[in-house]
């Protein structure tokens, strides 16, 4: 955080002490499921919830592989391989789903 900030110095130092304690800081890795369309979202967290990919196409009205092909795209998009990571990189709120509908009316 320090370093996004423009603080190297106070990065580099605390950096330092962490590892004097030995413990090492974390890379952040930068959010990147705002990268995802509303469908790949969907389908991630069903998969994540864990629906199998025909079990997802029922729910969803698509195919088996047509949501596979989703998914390769989000494991793609996320640096990920298998769905047990999902959960790692999807957050547990829906805010992806309320910016993308904040502009269509409620029913």
């Amino acid at each position: 955080m320090l370093e996004k900030m423009g603080a190297e110095g106070f990065a580099e130092r605390a950096s330092r002490e962490l590892r004097a304690t030995g413990e090492t800081a974390r890379k952040r890795i930068p959010a990147r499921h705002d990268q995802l369309t509303a469908q790949e979202v969907l389908i991630a967290r069903l998969a994540r919830d864990g629906l199998s990919n025909p079990e997802i196409g029922t729910r969803l009205f698509i195919s088996a592989h047509t949501v596979q092909y989703h998914l390769r795209k989000v494991f793609a998009k996320l640096g990920i391989t298998s769905r047990s990571q999902l959960g790692d990189v999807l957050p547990s709120s829906p805010a992806t789903f309320q910016q993308s509908q904040a502009g269509s009316p409620s029913c």
